[in-house]
């Protein structure tokens, strides 16, 4: 019986564990792939929005050269995390179901890649999974072509060729200055009259340096709306207009949204677009007494609305409720 199970291995699920493990909890992670999975998915070559000091957790300094570090420091960051407080995580697990008994523990059901089952038990259970394992889907023909991804990762592949950049936030200025490095024709098409206002301050006045030079063609006011193997169609969102562009690869920077499958399945309470579940903001725990939710999985449809500087403080805020819970109990 481990006192708080977490799902999830990210930088706010390491937050809690270390918290928890702080006052005397023992905890284990489940992770489906491995520590900071999400982190690892990020382009290759990224740069975080966020200072070091603001990406640290468990008070453990994040030594940088650069005031905003990169995905490799960070990955290498929160390994040295894991290790440092001796966290206990079980990784390349999937969490498959999670049941509440009268008693008020939990029993969680999970898989491992060789699809060994297990059944864990645990006073307490904090769902922190994060948001790269779902893409927000175009829903439009020819989507689900080789030539699409979702997911960009380093501008090699893209060298000469025709990429079509869909989304207009950091992801896809950052992917459209990359890849533009090594010679591709970009064409970016957003929905929006202008780019995201949360573009990175730096980065912005680069980006309009090529689109006005004509490096990279900007399409606003306009969506793709068919995928061939050769051409994407755009259509203008005020007039109707479509065109067709030749082109051989594109990228879907469209953002992603959590999984939230385990906490629905539980009954936990969502807001009325079903898009956000229901906590105590001081605590976390939701109308399931004993489940907590902690980083992007408690935010809404926009996956931006937690950070990782904002949610791992969650981590905190949870342990505390747990320890006096279970001190209570106890006594």
């Amino acid at each position: 019986m481990q006192d708080v199970i977490i799902v999830g291995a990210g930088p706010c699920g390491l937050s809690a564990a270390i918290e928890c493990e702080r006052l005397g909890l023992n905890t284990l992670i489940i992770e489906k792939y491995n520590v900071v999975h999400s982190i690892y998915l990020y382009p290759t070559n990224m740069q975080f929005f966020s200072t070091a000091e603001l990406l640290e957790i468990g008070n453990l300094p994040f030594p940088s050269p650069n005031e905003k570090p990169f995905r490799h420091e960070a990955l290498a960051y929160y390994r040295r995390a894991a290790e440092h407080y001796n966290i206990n995580v079980q990784p390349y697990t999937e969490a498959t179901g999670i049941e509440r008994h009268e008693y008020g523990t939990f029993s969680l059901q999970t898989v491992n890649r060789q699809g060994e089952e297990h059944t864990h038990q645990a006073r307490r259970v904090i769902i922190a999974t994060g948001y790269f394992d779902h893409p927000n889907y175009l829903g439009i023909p020819g989507e689900d072509l080789d030539k699409v991804t979702h997911y960009f990762r380093e501008a090699h592949p893209y060298t000469g060729m025709r990429v079509a950049i869909i989304g207009g936030s950091n992801s896809a200025v950052d992917a459209a200055l990359e890849i533009v490095r090594v010679g591709a024709k970009v064409d970016m098409v957003y929905r929006g009259g202008d780019l995201s206002a949360n573009i990175k301050s730096w980065v912005r006045p680069i980006f309009e340096g090529l689109v006005t030079k004509g490096k990279i063609k900007l399409h606003l006011n306009s969506c793709v709306t068919h995928i061939t193997e050769t051409e994407v169609e755009i259509t203008n969102t005020e007039d109707g207009h479509t065109e067709m562009l030749g082109n051989d690869f594109v990228l879907a920077m469209t953002g992603f949204r959590p999984d939230r499958k385990l906490i629905t399945s539980m009954g936990v309470t969502m807001s009325e677009d079903m898009d956000k579940p229901r906590f105590d903001p001081e605590t976390m725990e939701t109308n399931i007494p004993g489940l907590y939710v902690a980083g992007v999985i408690a935010s809404g449809r926009n996956a931006n609305e937690v950070f990782i500087e904002t949610g791992r403080r969650h981590g905190a805020m949870i342990a505390r409720h747990i320890a006096d819970a279970l001190t209570h109990t106890s006594g």
